[in-house]
């Protein structure tokens, strides 16, 4: 692989190799980002391609809607989210070609007793599921229905003082929530009596062989090892499948143990017992399967989400981010005086951002060692599954708002998942507000990448009175995070040129979550598997020693869980009300 060879030590790094026009062919960070932008073209070309049936016609009639009842009443009436609602349910997604799609790229589906359930469900088991589910969708259902009715009778009351009565405005507001709320609950079980019989194992035969082809074609290129790559890749991916197929066991869904935790639990399991057999070792390509991860993550990280949360969002995300992560690192330094700055980082980095998206990026750019990498990353799954579950009932039991407490989950919860999954329990503000900053987040990963690298070049393995070209730091930079950019500005910009409704259906419903997003979960799955396989306790122990990465993980992210609560109450609530009440 031609890559720069940098020592692990203070010494001044040493780059053996130059720059020149085969690096875009023969090096790994490039290559993540050809095959990130195939996929995303091949996704463009597939769903511009097969435009849902009568979109234009009901985006509208439901912007006429909304237009009149914006102008009716001085908040959100059910009328306007109903008109809301028959706009995102237009999806490009759900077009027969995204279906088929979804299908073949699947991975293990819920079971509780009987793993076989996860890949293969009969047509009988699919009809027993769905008339057991029946009862509590019909309840779910009624609920919703009369609370719809109930919001209809607090909006008329607002309606009859004029909308001048803010008591009854107030009123008819938490009945219309009340309603979305129970709303969203029904859309949940209304999905249970949908089961329909699934065979996985043909799919996850195309995967295999496709992801193994995909990346073993540029390994060819990189070092020329397709054929070891190929020959260990069955391993990475079978404990990929096996990951995926525990996290959807449902008490692990219930309690938030997801593929990542597992996958890397497995591949620690595996190397730490019997070893990680050698001819599977090419095919560990951690950073590999996970640049291209975040090439295509890139592409979801949209301008125009930034946008419509507002200055609010960005002060929290943009704000605090880098002062919990400069502080963490002064703190690791100067206080607990960690012996491995790189370790240090990477763990700032992964707390203050956002995860393992962040801590990957961060560990390029100071050339952290996989072992760190690994500890860094199963600090952050083990407190992401904690806080998804403590922060929704702190926030409920305390009665903090719940805007309030979704842009303080956004900004302090490590997975973007885990985000919408506890803003879920709030409310749909909630869940609104929290997944937006977090999105916001994202954008920090390429510009906490391109500080680390600088400062690590100009600072940390800098000999004194010796200057640092701009090549040195270029050689130091992840190209990748060239390709995490790039996508981002020209999806954000063609969802612009569409416009909202088009942009949600056909780019956010359609390119991404309908086609980019399926590879990318994969992808960062397969990851977290290789890590596992290539991490062995042995190389972790010294790095335990007085416990110091868990006292900077703890100090850091109670520190950053203070600054952005402090933070989203004065941004939402002190500075900007006028933006939170049109949230």
């Amino acid at each position: 692989m031609a890559e720069n060879t940098v020592q692990q030590t203070n010494e001044v790094v040493v780059d053996k190799g130059k720059s020149s026009w085969s690096d875009l062919w023969k090096l790994e960070d490039y290559w993540a980002i050809w095959l990130g932008f195939v996929i995303l073209v091949i996704g463009a070309l597939i769903f511009f391609n097969n435009k849902p049936a009568g979109m234009d016609e009901t985006f509208t009639k439901a912007n006429a809607v909304m237009a009149a009842e914006a102008n009716r009443a001085p908040f959100k009436t059910v009328a306007w989210y109903e008109a809301q609602t028959a706009k995102e349910k237009v999806k490009a997604k759900d077009q027969s070609i995204g279906k088929t799609i979804a299908g073949l790229m699947a991975h293990p589906k819920s079971w509780t007793a009987n793993p076989l359930n996860a890949f293969i469900q009969t047509k009988a088991q699919a009809d027993a599921k769905n008339a057991k589910a029946m009862p509590a969708y019909e309840a779910a259902k009624a609920a919703a229905a009369q609370a719809k009715t109930d919001a209809l009778a607090a909006q008329a009351v607002a309606e009859q003082a004029g909308f001048l009565d803010a008591k009854l405005n107030a009123d008819a507001s938490s009945a219309i929530e009340s309603w979305l709320k129970l709303r969203s609950k029904e859309s949940s079980v209304k999905k249970k009596v949908h089961h329909k019989p699934y065979n996985l194992f043909p799919g996850l035969a195309l995967l295999l062989v496709g992801f193994g082809a995909i990346f073993a074609f540029g390994m060819h290129f990189i070092d020329g090892s397709s054929k070891k790559f190929i020959k260990g890749f069955g391993l990475v991916f079978a404990v990929a499948v096996l990951a995926y197929l525990m996290a959807s066991q449902a008490t692990m869904k219930k309690y938030g143990v997801g593929d990542a935790a597992w996958a890397i639990a497995i591949g620690l399991l595996i190397s730490n017992t019997i070893g990680t057999p050698n001819w599977a070792k090419k095919a560990l390509q951690v950073e590999f399967f996970i640049k291209t991860g975040l090439v295509l993550l890139g592409a979801e990280v949209l301008f125009n989400k930034i946008v419509a949360i507002g200055i609010p969002g960005i002060f929290v995300a943009w704000v605090v981010t880098p002062v919990v992560l400069i502080t963490t690192f002064i703190f690791g330094q100067k206080v607990i005086k960690m012996p491995s700055k790189t370790l240090n980082m990477v763990i700032s980095a992964d707390m203050s951002v956002c995860g393992t998206s962040a801590a990957i990026a961060t560990a390029a750019a100071c050339k952290a060692k996989k072992e760190e990498l690994t500890l860094s990353i199963g600090l952050s799954l083990v407190f992401t599954s904690i806080m998804m579950v403590l922060m929704p009932a702190v926030i409920k039991a305390t009665g903090m708002p719940y805007i309030l407490g979704g842009a303080w989950m956004g900004g302090t919860i490590d997975a973007t998942g885990a985000v919408a999954a506890a803003g879920a329990f709030l409310s749909e503000k909630a869940l609104y507000v929290a997944a937006t900053i977090k999105m916001i987040q994202n954008v920090m990963i390429g510009v906490t990448a391109f500080g680390v690298a600088i400062y690590w070049c100009t600072k940390v393995e800098c000999v004194e009175g010796q200057s640092v070209s701009a090549m040195e730091i270029w050689y130091r930079f992840p190209k990748f995070v060239l390709g995490f950019l790039t996508a981002s500005v020209i999806f954000s910009v063609a969802y612009s040129m569409l416009g909202s409704d088009a942009g949600f259906t056909m780019i956010d419903q359609g390119v991404l979550r309908g086609f980019s997003r399926l590879f990318r979960g994969w992808f960062f799955c397969l990851s977290f598997a290789a890590i596992g396989l290539a991490t062995n306790f042995r190389e972790l122990k010294h790095y335990f020693k007085g416990g110091k990465p868990l006292i900077l993980y703890v100090c850091g992210q109670s520190f950053n869980l203070a600054l952005t609560l402090l933070m989203a109450y004065l941004m939402f609530y002190v500075v900007f009300p006028d933006i939170t009440a049109k949230i």
